[in-house]
């Protein structure tokens, strides 16, 4: 692969998308919960930076940095293995050390383009863009994340902004997200013969990019993702 993209590193699905996410894109990763939509997002960043040498931020706005590290640790993915080329920002707690009520999007970009100077990542994460609009709280939401938006791609960031959709909505955003968007990843589950549940994973779109719309089966195993064909007898 060249390095006009960012592999996923699910195996399955890059062979299905010309090897990956093109380099600049700003990708929604929308999911209902329990979905593994951020640990989807970090497997990106995890083997990107220790496969690939990339460099990655990853901002969460709903649980704290160590609890994330944590968390990602679990699945066998260790922050700090990846050293200096993956960094958690807590937003949160720099809020709880704020003295006055700060203006969330003047705070979140200062703070992406900072370590942007600073660490020279390429990768952004936002965990999750529903939490920055409330945190934002935005007067014209269309008009304000079309300059969000934007705003990335300026930057020269591969983002990632995780959503959560509901099991039964058709809508990947609430506002114009899926059309600002260069890529949507979509994960799901689906109950198999009435017993057991199966994830799914969908590229439903991706500029610049001839890929499968099919839905997979997301399995994961050993720290692992694999994207298979779906069998069984799930409602799709």
């Amino acid at each position: 692969m060249g390095d006009d993209r960012v592999r996923t590193y699910i195996e399955g699905l890059d062979e299905r998308m010309e090897g990956g996410i093109p380099n600049g894109s700003a990708v929604l990763v929308v999911g209902e919960p329990g979905t593994m939509k951020s640990s989807v997002t970090f497997n990106i960043l995890y083997n990107n930076a220790m496969q690939d040498g990339r460099k990655s931020l990853y901002i969460t706005l709903e649980q704290n940095a160590a609890s994330l590290a944590k968390q990602m640790k679990g699945f066998g993915w260790d922050p700090k293995a990846a050293g200096d080329k993956i960094e958690i920002l807590d937003i949160g707690a720099i809020r709880k050390r704020m003295k006055q009520e700060p203006k969330w999007m003047f705070v979140f970009k200062t703070f992406v383009k900072n370590l942007k100077d600073s660490n020279k990542y390429d990768i952004l994460v936002i965990d999750s863009l529903p939490v920055l609009e409330v945190l934002a709280k935005f007067e014209e939401p269309r008009d304000e994340l079309f300059q969000l938006f934007e705003w990335l791609r300026d930057m020269g960031l591969t983002t990632f902004l995780i959503s959560e959709m509901s099991p039964d909505s058709r809508a990947y955003a609430r506002y114009d997200e899926d059309f600002l968007s260069d890529g949507i990843m979509h994960l799901r589950m689906r109950e198999m013969g009435g017993v057991s549940v199966q994830r799914h994973i969908r590229c439903v779109k991706m500029r610049s990019t001839n890929h499968s719309t099919d839905y997979f089966s997301l399995l994961f195993d050993k720290g692992q993702f694999k994207a298979t064909r779906v069998i069984g007898d799930g409602r799709i």
